[in-house]
């Protein structure tokens, strides 16, 4: 659980505590008492920030003034409020904290309310707010105004009034950190926050009638209870131990207020604050010797952290270690105490500021939202799929250059294959002339038993030469008579083993013509 700063705010005295909860455990981690300006009073919650920006802006833009600075060492300035709240909580984080300001009158005002009682708390309020202004003329809004039930079982409203001390030091605290603002969840009241932890805290005959006496620097306070509830708050006290002179004050307007609030006797009397002197004591037991005078005790806290004179002096800081206790007990739904959070307070803590403009704007700015976010998601998509189209195209590819890198030597074979053809072709044609003119050569020398062949040999590109021998000149004659596109060159004789011969050189064409008709 976040630790919570509990600030208790009344005249020039500043109280406060910072308490956390572990478990059923309620540790009190620091308690501090500082003196604080009396203009804190004048300063409005709503403008702190701003007075506080606009005197640091006015201080660094004073020319006007380098020339005068003395060059005698002046005496130190006295720290301001902010300044000794920062250095009371330095050791602290504070945007992890929570800060709960602690009112009392006359900021607090209290109007017992005798009309019907409506169990709708909200309706109650609005009733309350009428009534209000009907007997007494006050205008509150909502969110400044809240009840609680008294031991008549009929109700109190609790209103505020004016500008808010402590909230205005949160929101001076926060600039000063440099932050827009420090966690407000509520603002507390002093008188019912102590009666809560006192009847708590300790137990009372049910007719038991009993007095909480608070003893400030400027200001004292009485509670009153019967058994374990309220019974009736007195009007605050302007003295304390700055200026108590006598201890017959607080007797006399004690009667008084027993008088007001229809007390016949005090059986008990529980004294916290500044003033819990044997003194005091026994001057209580003077006036009302039969009521059991005590000092306010604080047992079942963590308090290892505090030293040992805050230990002691425990009671000093009633009111803000009782509105920490309160606070902790509403959280778990064990008490419902009187709460106040003012509307400025909730819209300085939003976390954005719209006007209500902005308001009427948000669904304009949903829906443009919401089409970019589709249009965004939508592009991606199609992004995605065609790199995914990309890709494999990329492998496609990769595939065809391999099969392109397949098909090049096959390629190359084929276009040698068409030219080795056009050879082959070329070489079957003369193979043929060949063959045909061989063929003739044979068939005529078969039938011709005196005429043979011996060289062949070629002379052009269609023609050969012929060279043999014959035993009769008129087969030579018969050879190119036959064979047209012979021409005998030359004829020899050449007379063989006795017989006449004749040696022959013949040119002879290749026909065409007569491979195309076999």
């Amino acid at each position: 659980m976040k630790q919570v700063v509990c600030l208790y705010c009344e005249g020039t005295d500043a109280k406060l505590a910072v308490l956390s909860k572990e478990k059923d455990t309620v540790n009190i981690h620091h308690v501090s008492s500082f003196t604080v300006s009396r203009n804190i009073h004048a300063v409005s919650q709503r403008d702190a920030i701003a007075e506080y920006s606009s005197k640091e802006m006015e201080a660094d833009l004073a020319f006007e003034n380098l020339e005068s600075v003395s060059t005698v060492d002046s005496e130190p300035e006295e720290k301001s409020d902010v300044e000794l709240l920062n250095e009371a909580l330095s050791r602290f984080k504070l945007p992890n904290m929570f800060f709960i300001p602690v009112v009392t009158e006359p900021i607090v005002n209290y109007h017992h309310y005798e009309g019907p009682q409506e169990e709708n708390k909200k309706k109650l309020i609005q009733n309350l707010i009428k009534d209000l202004q009907t007997s007494k003329g006050i205008t509150v809004t909502e969110d400044m105004i809240d009840v609680t039930e008294t031991i008549e079982k009929s109700s109190l409203g609790v209103f505020l009034e004016g500008d808010i001390p402590c909230v205005g030091l949160i929101n001076q605290l926060a600039n000063f950190n440099k932050r827009r603002y420090l966690k407000i969840p509520t603002i507390k009241t002093a008188e019912l926050s102590l009666a809560y932890y006192v009847s708590k805290s300790t137990k009372f005959f049910p007719e038991d009638n009993s007095l909480i006496v608070y003893i400030g620097k400027e200001y004292s306070k009485l509670i009153f209870l019967e058994g374990q509830k309220l019974r009736h708050i007195g009007s605050p006290l302007d003295i304390g131990t700055k200026n108590l002179h006598t201890y017959d004050v607080y007797f006399s307007k004690i009667l008084l207020e027993m008088e007001n609030g229809g007390i016949p006797k005090l059986d008990n009397i529980i004294l916290c604050g500044e003033d819990r002197s044997e003194n005091l004591i026994l001057s209580f037991y003077g006036t009302f010797p039969e009521a059991n005078v005590s000092e306010l005790k604080f047992e079942n806290f963590g308090i290892g952290e505090l030293g040992e004179e805050d230990q002691k002096n425990l009671a000093l800081f009633a009111v803000p270690v009782a509105v920490g206790l309160e606070y902790f007990d509403e959280l778990e739904k064990a008490h419902v105490g009187v709460n106040f959070l003012p509307k400025y307070i909730q819209e300085n803590q939003k976390f954005f500021q719209f006007g209500w403009h902005s308001y009427a704007l948000m669904p304009l700015l949903f829906g443009a939202t919401f089409f970019l976010t589709f249009k965004t998601l939508s592009n991606f998509r199609e992004l995605k799929e065609l790199d995914f189209e990309i890709e494999r195209l990329n492998q496609r590819q990769a595939q065809n250059q391999t099969l392109v890198s397949e098909i090049t030597p096959l390629e190359t074979r084929i276009n040698s294959f068409d030219a080795t053809q056009k050879i082959i072709d070329n070489a079957a044609i003369g193979a043929g002339l060949w063959n045909s003119t061989l063929g003739k050569i044979s068939d005529f020398a078969e039938t011709r038993r005196n005429f043979w062949v011996i060289k062949l040999e070629p002379v052009g590109k269609d023609e050969i030469k012929l060279i043999g021998y014959s035993l009769s000149r008129s087969v030579l004659t018969e050879f190119a008579e036959q064979n047209k596109s012979s021409v005998l060159k030359n004829i020899n004789y050449d007379p063989l083993r006795e017989k006449n011969a004749f040696s022959f050189t013949l040119n002879l064409k290749l026909q065409t013509d007569s491979v195309k008709t076999k």
